[in-house]
């Protein structure tokens, strides 16, 4: 009797567990989203809807193999070759000849001509043609310099047959370079649209790291639209706007390819933050919409068509003036100068405005005012959002084929916003007082500033630049001049004995 009652109970749970189970899917399907909704059966108006579009159905795989297979027989291995070279320390002065006393001396100490080994290096390209033409970084042929190697040569994925490759031209500026070599039929990567690209979709970065063959690594864009400086190593005037992915690159990498999981051609992988000199998780490619349109005025003209807007910005600081200017997020591009023979100015841009959107894109910094430019050429025309005094304003601007003539520094004004300080004259009086002929006396340092990153400290007064004597803020400005790179100050302190020296790195460059 009572095992007949325990069947019963056991049988009456095992119901109730099943009807229960059924139940629970029944009102699982009719709402996959009961776990977000409000009373009324509704879900919230800021509820992103992800659970809305699968309504509970599992993810459909994501499969490389496809866009691997059509990416990596058109990826490339790019290997360089610089000779050997005498180079010499040019310890002597000027173009004097020597003579044997000094020619034994340098021999002895071993301060003579040097000779440099032979290089070799190696990267990655991308053929975008079925005639040859390849696509590649401007740095995995570069000799070091200015100059590009000696014996540049490229090797195919499918038959490992190897050609000598032909440089059709180079950007430093974007760091893109394009090769010919003479084949038919080759396979080749289809252009995508990097303007598409979704943060946190996946992508396939395909090259010859570390002298490998071809490799295929997966990862997600992590970041768009990214500057880094890396390419003003090698020009005056950089144009950066990167993918930042988390997809393994390392050298021997460079100039391979970036490309989605259709296997269309996204970005031309160009840099790492290596802090130990490999991959540390992040990685950056040029916008495939940048290298097209470099890409083909170095085929059709041999270098790049660029459209320039006649804007001066400051690169190390801009974030201090555009708060300066009343925009406090700091997020925007202070106008500097506005050379009166540009296409900003024509457009009525004047000096203190804040650049905020170039064709409803924000821009933060130069190199993103830059970058939002460099797919367009002279004579075409953009939209640019800026702030003046509070007050947001549009224009449109046709670009120009030439950088803007920028006016010399002049004025204590322009020389002081310059260098992140207030500069007056030193009075005649003062001048005798401290024996000398004149200077420029520094007050208010902003910390954020060029001067502000140097020790210097308020009252100095600046004698000489670059060892030629200021007297007053007119010849300061004249020895600045339109200066890049490192300048030296000296001068001295009020009732202070000697003469004080600071280093300055001016970084400040004009804008496309």
């Amino acid at each position: 009797m009572k095992f007949k009652q325990l069947l019963l109970v056991v049988a009456i749970s095992a119901a109730s567990a099943v009807g229960s189970v059924w139940v629970y899917g029944k009102m699982m399907k009719k709402d996959a989203v009961a776990g977000v909704q409000m009373p009324d059966g509704k879900a919230p108006v800021n509820y992103a809807g992800f659970f809305d579009n699968i309504a509970g159905a599992p993810v459909d795989p994501i499969d490389f193999t496809k866009a691997s297979a059509a990416t990596v027989p058109a990826v490339v291995h790019i290997k360089t070759k610089i000779p050997a070279r005498k180079v010499s320390n040019d310890l002597g002065s000027g173009n004097s000849r020597g003579n044997s006393m000094e020619d034994m001396f340098n021999d002895f100490f071993n301060f003579g001509p040097q000779v440099q080994p032979e290089q070799r290096a190696s990267g990655s390209g991308v053929i975008i043609s079925e005639d040859g033409y390849i696509v590649t970084n401007n740095h995995v042929i570069s000799d070091g310099n200015k100059g590009v190697a000696d014996e540049i040569t490229v090797t195919l994925n499918e038959n490992k047959k190897t050609y000598k490759a032909k440089v059709i031209g180079r950007d430093p500026s974007s760091d893109i370079a394009v090769l010919k070599i003479d084949g038919n039929h080759l396979p080749y990567v289809i252009y995508g649209n990097s303007d598409d690209l979704k943060l946190g979709q996946w992508v396939l970065a395909v090259g010859y790291p570390l002298t490998l063959e071809a490799t295929v690594t997966a990862g997600i864009v992590s970041a768009k639209n990214v500057s880094i400086g890396i390419n003003s190593r090698q020009s005056d005037s950089p144009v950066e706007s990167f993918i930042q992915t988390d997809a393994a690159v390392n050298q021997g990498n460079s100039g391979g390819a970036l490309v989605n999981t259709a296997g269309q051609l996204v970005g031309i992988n160009s840099a790492i933050l290596a802090p130990n000199g490999t991959y540390a998780g992040y990685s950056f490619a040029i916008e495939v919409n940048i290298v097209k349109k470099i890409v083909n005025d170095l085929i059709e003209f041999g270098d790049v068509k660029r459209g320039y807007l006649g804007i001066s910005y400051p690169v190390s600081d801009n974030e201090d003036y555009v708060r300066r200017a009343g925009i406090k997020d700091g997020q925007g591009v202070y106008a500097l100068q506005i050379p009166d023979d540009g296409a900003a100015y024509k457009a009525g841009l004047k000096k203190g405005d804040v650049i905020t959107k170039i064709n409803n894109t924000n821009v933060a910094t130069g190199l993103q005012m830059s970058a939002a430019i460099a797919s367009l050429r002279p004579g075409q025309k953009v939209k640019l959002t800026y702030i003046r005094s509070g007050k947001e304003y549009t224009a449109e601007v046709e670009l120009k084929g030439e950088k803007s003539v920028l006016p010399a520094l002049a004025t204590a004004d322009v020389v002081g916003e310059r260098l992140g300080v207030e500069l007056v004259n030193l009075d005649a009086k003062q001048a005798e007082k401290y024996k000398v002929d004149g200077g420029v006396v520094v007050k208010k340092i902003s910390k954020s500033g060029v001067i502000g990153r140097t020790r210097m400290e308020e009252n100095f007064i600046i004698t000489t630049v670059n060892g030629r004597d200021v007297k007053n803020t007119d010849e300061l400005a004249a020895a600045l001049g339109r200066g890049y790179g490192k300048v030296k100050l000296e001068g001295i302190y009020p009732d202070y004995e000697g003469v004080y020296s600071y280093q300055l790195n001016l970084q400040e460059e004009p804008a496309y």
